[in-house]
């Protein structure tokens, strides 16, 4: 296998902080799903190659649900990206998982609607899904943060929203009865676009603050409450840079399995006849299903 290139797509937070942080040289990517969500930036972190892309694009002008997804899966794995660390802010809803803590989530709930959620508009792909975010790579994010001494919820469900309205507060005792742990609106499809592009995915979740299921304390206003919340995501950025930064020369090193079942997630998902597959379909997903088809 060749030296991984890890992606990173980073959150709400993240996103600017990575940028200022890294530099590299910025790549326009051209996918047959439009334009990602802006230059995919190509440098190192301690030796190791990544690709860093900024969900929400220059200035965070791109809404959870106008995010270019597939664009962006695709560019990445245009680019060579073999394992992708996406960040994203949250809300908690249970009361140990509280602000400004690190969640690497194990389960999702998907509540998107009005999302394109597949590559595979032209024939038919089933790829398994049970276990949404890679575990081979999550287990180097949870041993990562251990040796740094950093602490984080090993494992969480999170449940994707559409937005960008937040949730009412019938919703979020909903799903906190569910058993669901945080709640944004970012990692669905992405999650899902991985898997399909054979990319080990995880997600390294941010919670800002308790959602409305639980009244806040006090009597401040809704300015002191914003200052806050966004305190809340600095101190959270800061944890979450610190432990991709550590845990990228890791999977450059080869910490992550290489055999893991994300690489070949679509050996057994391609349903549709071979023989009625047009080439010009092939041909639009090449970096994709390529492998699939060769002669």
């Amino acid at each position: 296998m060749s030296e991984p290139i890890v992606g990173l797509i980073g959150g709400s937070g993240l996103g600017q902080a990575l940028a200022d942080q890294l530099t590299g040289e910025a790549r326009d990517v051209s996918t047959p799903f439009g334009p990602p969500s802006g230059p995919v930036l190509m440098g190192e972190i301690d030796g190791r190659r990544i690709a860093f892309l900024s969900r929400h694009g220059e200035g965070h002008m791109l809404r959870p649900s106008a995010v270019p997804y597939r664009a962006n899966i695709y560019a990445l794995k245009k680019l060579g990206v073999t394992h992708i660390i996406a960040s994203g802010a949250t809300g908690s809803l249970q009361e140990e998982i509280r602000p400004r803590d690190i969640v690497i989530c194990d389960q999702v709930i998907d509540k998107t609607w009005a999302r394109p959620n597949t590559f595979f508009d032209d024939f038919v792909a089933h790829i398994e899904f049970a276990d949404p975010f890679c575990p081979s790579l999550r287990r180097v994010l949870v041993a990562t943060a251990e040796s740094i001494g950093l602490k984080v919820h090993p494992a969480g469900t999170y449940v994707c929203m559409e937005g960008p309205q937040f949730s009412t507060r019938a919703e979020s005792r909903m799903h906190r009865r569910w058993g669901a742990h945080l709640i944004g609106m970012t990692c669905m499809p992405e999650a899902k676009l991985a898997r399909e592009a054979e990319l080990c995915y995880a997600l390294v979740a941010m919670a800002t603050d308790y959602d409305c299921w639980r009244e806040h304390q006090g009597h401040a206003d809704q300015q002191t409450l914003l200052a806050e919340i966004i305190g809340n995501l600095n101190a959270a950025t800061a944890g979450a840079l610190q432990l991709i930064r550590a845990a990228v020369p890791r999977i450059g090193a080869g910490a992550a399995d290489d055999a893991c079942s994300c690489r070949d997630a679509l050996k057994l998902a391609i349903w549709s006849d071979r023989k009625r597959i047009r080439s010009a379909a092939v041909e639009k997903l090449a970096p994709i299903v390529g492998r699939y088809f060769d002669a």
